[in-house]
Order: C-alpha cells, then sequence, then structure tokens
C-alpha cells in the first residue's frame, strides 16, 4: 500500500504539470490584461509597472519563472489587491471555504447516503418516488438559484435567518449558504446510492445472507453498504474538493469571503496570479481526494488490492 501511494504520489506531478501549464497559457491568451483600464495608463507608467511584475519579459520566461517560484510555494503578488501575495489571499480565505465545504459536504454525504438507502428499500413505492422526485429537483436546479430562493423564504419573509455575511462563523450564519452548496449534491449522492444499494441487495451472497436468517439491519448496514459506498466513493473525491475549495457562486450570492469569491473577482480582473494559485489549490485537492478515495477502495471491496 505504502508503494501504490508514493506511485500515486509521483505520477501526479506531470498531472499537476500539465495543468499549470494550460492555465497559465490560458489566462495569458484571454483578451485584456490586469492593467488595461477604462482610463488608459501613460505610456511610461504601463512599461515601468510591467516591468516591475515581470509582464515584460518573453511568455516562455514568464512561465518558467512562475513555475520555479510556484514549487517554493510564492504564486507571484496579486495585481489588483495591492500589498498581498497570492498566498496570503488565498491562505487567509480558505478557512472560511473549508469550514463551508465541511459542513456542506456532511449534509450532502450523510443524508444523501440516508435518503439514497431509504428509497433502496422502499423501492418503487410512494417514498422512493417522492425521494427521487426530490433528488431530481436537486440536480437539475442549480445552486445561483436555490441560494436566492433560499434567502427569500428563510431571511425575507420569515426573518429566521441573516441574508449573508460571515458573522461570527456560527451555524446561524452558515445554515442558509450551506443549503445552498449542499442541497445540489445532496441529491447526486441520493441518486447514486439508491442505484447501487439495488443492485447491492439483489447480490447472490445476501440472498444467502437472508436465507440464512440474518436480520434485515445487519444485512443492510454491514453486507449491503460496503459495496453501495463504491460508486459513491468516485463521485466523492471531485465533489469534496470542489466543495472544500469554495463555490464560486455561493459565496458570492452570501458574502463569504472565501477562496470562490477572491477567484470570481481576479478572473474578472485578470489577476493572474491568484487565479493560478486557485486553480492549483484545486488541483491539489482533487489529487489527494482521489489517492484517499483509491486507498478506501481497498478496505470496502476485499477483491481491491493495491499492490
Amino acid at each position: 500500500m505504502i508503494a501504490f501511494v508514493f506511485k500515486r504520489l509521483l505520477s501526479a506531478i506531470p498531472t499537476l504539470l500539465v495543468v499549470i501549464t494550460i492555465s497559465f497559457f490560458m489566462m495569458r491568451f484571454a483578451p485584456g490584461g490586469p492593467f488595461n483600464l477604462e482610463r488608459p495608463l501613460p505610456p511610461q507608467t504601463m512599461a515601468n509597472v510591467m516591468k516591475t511584475y515581470g509582464l515584460d519579459l518573453p511568455l516562455w520566461r514568464q512561465y518558467l519563472n512562475y513555475i520555479a517560484n510556484a514549487l517554493t510555494g510564492d504564486f507571484g503578488p496579486s495585481f489588483v489587491y495591492k500589498d498581498n501575495s497570492a498566498a496570503e489571499l488565498i491562505f487567509k480565505a480558505l478557512p472560511c471555504s473549508i469550514e463551508l465545504g465541511l459542513w456542506a459536504l456532511l449534509l450532502s454525504l450523510v443524508g444523501g447516503v440516508i435518503m439514497g438507502t431509504v428509497a433502496a428499500l422502499r423501492q418503487n413505492g410512494w417514498v422512493d418516488y417522492t425521494l427521487m422526485a426530490f433528488a431530481s429537483m436537486g440536480t437539475t436546479i442549480p445552486n445561483f438559484v436555490v441560494g436566492p430562493v433560499l434567502t427569500l423564504v428563510l431571511a425575507v419573509f420569515l426573518g429566521w435567518l441573516p441574508a449573508g455575511g460571515w458573522g461570527d462563523g456560527s451555524l446561524y450564519y452558515l445554515f442558509l449558504p450551506v443549503l445552498a452548496l449542499g442541497l445540489p449534491q445532496l441529491a447526486v449522492f441520493a441518486r447514486l446510492t439508491r442505484g447501487s444499494m439495488i443492485e447491492a441487495l439483489t447480490t447472490d451472497h445476501l440472498r444467502t445472507a437472508r436465507a440464512y436468517g440474518l436480520p434485515a439491519r445487519v444485512i443492510v448496514i454491514t453486507h449491503a453498504m460496503r459495496g453501495a459506498m463504491m460508486p459513491v466513493l468516485s463521485y466523492l473525491a471531485p465533489c469534496a474538493a470542489a466543495l472544500l475549495t469554495g463555490s464560486a457562486v455561493v459565496e458570492t450570492i452570501f458574502g463569504i469571503p472565501g477562496v470562490g469569491r477572491y477567484f470570481v473577482n481576479s478572473a474578472i480582473n485578470r489577476d493572474y496570479t491568484v487565479v493560478m494559485g486557485t486553480v492549483i489549490l484545486v488541483s491539489v485537492f482533487i489529487i489527494v481526494f482521489n489517492l484517499i478515495v483509491d486507498v478506501a477502495y481497498a478496505y470496502l471491496d476485499p477483491r481491491v488490492r493495491h499492490d
């Protein structure tokens, strides 16, 4: 297992390099720039600014310099947020995104698995149809619609919760953004769990377990759940990376000072370094969570072994 983890970490290096390379040149080839203001700077001032940030160098040289600095954790200075480096902005906002993402991940994973399991055990009944109808709505309605609707009902009409802001970081302030961020993913987990649970419940070894008189609770939780979790784990890695690094839409709607909000503002203002730093962060999260999922496969399914 240790050898497998080491090989996966080594294989992640070229993957990360490809992501950085594509993102770097896409940002540079996009129209506009960080200093293309509505009121253009004088040519001499523009030349000095470009020289200060190293943007006057050939593109290949800028790329090599960025790779060399990124290896040391230096993503460069922010072009928009003065006197701040990209790393400082990202890691200052990351705790907010992680806290929001953890609650949303917990809600979506636990709620989705419970809903999917109940629907599978009540297959083709009214409970199954009701839960899957809710799940279908959750997968089709985007969170930029869910967020404002929840705010309108729970904050404006009923006045139960604040409409936005971070506040003291308690669940009282995070409840609405957690719901908006987690409900679409909850619906996905519910559908995945239902399908895999139905398949697991019809396997030969579970029929044998029923014939031996094992309690239904033991059959579902101890035996069926292990096999049913495989598709859920496959989706968990990209989902967790997306939720923990912040949803740009939800953070913008509710005024959460997280990574996603910085990413949107930086992309609009062509703040190359902050955008690149966020892309690297998300890529690292995806690689790490995929590795965790691969390791978990071996414990859930004895047929999977990593040499």
